[in-house]
């Protein structure tokens, strides 16, 4: 285990700074007037019940007075990073957990509904309770409201190509011509695909297909025990290469314009250094999006991965096995637990309120699982050893892996309020790759930031011409522009188009017929018994 200390001078001076304003929090306690009470600058203690009644918020007070200084002496541990890292998550974990807002003898909003609705709030929150706890996680959205392919995931399209690790949909146009060259976006396999395809206001496919490109997206299987074995290699071959090789006999092109969002970024990369080192170039230009290369800044992540776990899940699952959905939604919901796990304990079961339809959140609780192989390659060779930035240190494939290789055209997207790819972290794909590549910050985080249609006109993002080997040198002479990057990726992209051709009357051809209707079987494929 890592050794850390704190220093005796700065931990000294932190308990007296805590003694002092705990003295001043209890003189003002015993001093205020009648119902007044302190002022709580925090949004889980927002509600008007809160100030209405003082021992509630005095209470919230000495809550937040604790937090934050136990937040702090965390900070002040002398240790290797990763182990002060670990030691602030895990403090920022129990805080949170702890908060009078999760508890029902401590809550006032809970308690006053509790009195208002005569006891019908519990019942609620009971039943709620035991439906989730039949569910095996905590509901954030209504779970009823959508369905993919009717009110999520519904762009027109089809299934043209199918095989065990992915199906393959390619979009109806929707303009009367299209560039010869089409567009292939690979979405992360962790997730389902609608991420890219929400509601038609918000879609980034028919954000691409109405800038006139063919568009083909890679629908990854939702594994069950039949694919319990697959491999990082398998998940390359047949996951990205065989649906490359797709849209190039489809389209009668030598070459695809290709997306990477998150991990599909990663495996697209690595699958395109591959095939380079194969002596194919089958790619006209390359958009990674919130994706890692080099994972020595592996972001809230990184908190959860150590040769000790990594080695655990090898023994288990790693021979043969599932990484099941449940578990990594559970991961995930942790790196922010305040928005995605104790907000709803309250609202679902400590008020009794069904949590309300939004198709993000719908998105974010309907889990893929994944095969345990694949699951601890990629956690060993990526997060751990972080091999895939080193030139011809991984095989993949086959096949020596030097990033260097692939030599397109690149444009990365990053987020600048991203917990799971940090921005500084993107940007060091720059150095990766050739020297053709163009970078863009967004504001926001790694779904927000990523998924920001023109027509909200929100947000903004940074363009910088001139790249540098320090982000924060590259960030003082970037611009800031209004609204939405996908305008400028847009405009970026054109000229690989290719020549424009009339929109196809038919999706697929006569190798590649129809299977099916879009959004196709494996993304209605669900995670529950796993």
């Amino acid at each position: 285990m890592p050794a850390w200390t704190i220093d005796p001078t700065r931990l000294m001076a932190l308990q007296a700074e805590y003694a002092s304003q705990l003295q001043q929090l209890w003189t003002d306690m015993l001093s205020a007037t009648a119902g007044k009470a302190p002022a709580l600058v925090d949004k889980r203690f927002s509600a008007p019940a809160w100030q209405e009644q003082a021992p509630f918020a005095w209470n919230a007070a000495l809550y937040l007075l604790n937090a934050n200084f136990l937040q702090r002496m965390a900070d002040a541990v002398d240790s290797d990073e990763k182990s002060r890292d670990r030691i602030r998550f895990f403090t920022r974990q129990w805080l949170d957990a702890a908060s009078p807002a999760n508890f029902l003898p401590t809550n006032p909003e809970a308690q006053r509904k509790l009195f208002d609705t005569k006891g019908e709030s519990l019942v609620k929150g009971m039943e709620n309770l035991m439906a989730d706890l039949g569910k095996g996680h905590i509901s954030i959205t209504d779970e009823q409201a959508f369905d993919v392919g009717r009110n999520v995931g519904t762009s027109t399209g089809a299934v043209v190509f199918r095989n065990d690790v992915a199906e393959l949909i390619q979009y109806a146009p929707s303009t009367p011509t299209v560039g010869s060259r089409a567009l292939l976006l690979v979405p992360p396999f962790i997730n389902k695909y609608y991420i890219l395809d929400l509601q038609p206001d918000n879609s980034f496919v028919a954000h691409a297909v109405a800038q006139g490109h063919t568009v083909f997206l890679v629908s990854w299987v939702n594994a069950q025990d039949e694919h319990a074995t697959l491999t990082w290699d398998d998940y390359i071959e047949r996951g990205v290469v065989d649906q490359i090789d797709a849209v190039l006999a489809m389209t009668g092109q030598r070459t695809v314009n290709a997306l990477g969002f998150c991990v599909g970024g990663t495996i697209l990369a690595t699958a395109l250094a591959a095939l380079a080192a194969r002596g194919r170039k089958p790619v006209e230009s390359l958009t990674l999006m919130t994706s890692l290369l080099d994972f020595e800044e592996p972001g809230s992540l990184g908190v959860f991965i150590d040769p000790m776990q990594v080695a655990w899940r090898e023994q288990t699952i790693g021979a043969g096995g599932l990484m099941t959905a449940q578990d990594l939604g559970t991961t995930f919901s942790f790196l922010r637990p305040n928005d995605l796990v104790w907000n709803y304990v309250v609202t679902n079961y400590l008020k009794g309120e069904a949590p309300p339809a939004f198709d993000l959140l719908f998105w974010n609780a309907d889990g893929t699982n994944l095969p345990g192989p694949l699951y601890c390659w990629y956690l060993r060779h990526m997060y751990l050893q972080n091999e895939l930035r080193i030139p011809d240190a991984l095989t993949c494939i086959g096949q020596p892996i030097d990033l260097r290789r692939i030599d397109v055209p690149t444009y990365i997207f990053a987020a600048r309020e991203d917990h799971i790819v940090p921005w500084r972290a993107a940007f060091a794909s720059t150095r990766l790759l050739s020297n053709r590549v163009r970078f863009v910050l967004g504001a926001s985080g790694h779904i927000a930031g990523a998924i920001n249609p023109p027509s909200k006109n929100k947000r903004s993002y940074w363009v910088g011409e001139q790249l540098s080997a320090d982000p924060e040198v590259w960030l003082e002479q970037a611009q800031e522009q209004p609204g939405s990057w996908w305008t400028d990726w847009a405009h970026w992209l054109r000229p690989h188009q290719g020549t424009p051709r009339a929109a196809p009357k038919r999706l697929g051809d006569a190798s590649h017929p129809v299977i099916e209707p879009a959004p196709g079987s494996y993304v209605k494929v669900k995670a529950e018994g796993h």
